[in-house]
């Protein structure tokens, strides 16, 4: 099944490092957040990738022009300027690269890249958050509910420990605990290609009135995960993240 992934925002949030690269370029342990989103869909067998670009996209394509090159052993000829390719790591992907204008709404780039889908279902999500979301659990669901839309919900991550006190004293204290219960949207969406018929034009926000009409026509179904997830939206997001992939157990690498 093919993947969409939505990589043209501007990142204003994280602004300390979205001014010099996309969002979805900014690395966790060298690597782009959006190499481990990729990563992450291709342990689960989706292979097929379609990467919607706006602001500053040619370092994203430039990024996978180079893949080859930066994930193998060479011999350069410099006279013939022949490359020699020797032990070869890159990854089996195939990835389609499109410019879906700097300042197209995230809805609108969805229907940017309709030409390029094939089949009447695929994947989505956004290129600047990971999780350990079962990618397999969530199509099943998808098609056993048999709604046009499906959309993963999921707790949002504390920001602040929390206390529960006994007058002045403090019974008990949780390192940024979830949050109140209440799901969100996490991404990760499993969409039928009927979707594209609720989107107007570059102006349409996708969480806005497509989600908000499927919601309404009873065509859209929540697949509920309460494991691991995480966005990057500020260089506090970063860090954390960066932790955890330097830990024993991050929740991501499956691989």
């Amino acid at each position: 099944m093919q993947v969409v992934i939505l990589a043209g925002g501007f990142g204003t949030r994280i602004s300390e490092e979205s001014q010099y690269r996309p969002k979805p370029m900014v690395e966790i342990g060298g690597r782009p957040i959006l190499w481990h989103i990729m990563k992450y869909f291709s342990c689960w067998g989706h292979n097929e990738f379609i990467i919607c670009c706006g602001y500053k996209g040619y370092i994203i394509k430039e990024f996978f022009s180079n893949y080859l090159l930066h994930n193998s052993d060479i011999t350069l000829e410099l006279k013939t300027n022949l490359i020699e390719y020797h032990e070869n790591n890159a990854d089996d992907w195939k990835v389609t690269l499109v410019d879906t204008g700097e300042n197209t709404m995230t809805g609108g780039r969805l229907k940017y890249i309709q030409k390029y889908i094939n089949g009447d279902t695929f994947l989505a999500t956004y290129g600047d958050g990971v999780s350990n979301i079962d990618i397999s659990k969530l199509i099943k669901h998808h098609f056993y509910e048999d709604k046009i839309a499906t959309v993963t919900a999921v707790h949002p991550p504390g920001r602040f420990g929390s206390l529960e006190l006994s007058g002045s004293n403090v019974e008990k204290f949780t390192e940024k605990p979830l949050g109140d219960g209440a799901y969100i949207n996490g991404g990760f969406f499993c969409l039928n290609t009927e979707v594209f018929k609720y989107i107007d034009g570059p102006e349409t926000v996708w969480e806005a009135k497509p989600l908000e009409m499927l919601s309404q026509q009873k065509e859209l179904t929540a697949y509920r995960h309460d494991g691991f997830w995480q966005p990057m939206d500020t260089i506090r997001d970063k860090y954390s993240l960066e932790q955890l992939w330097n830990s024993v157990q991050c929740p991501w690498k499956i691989w």
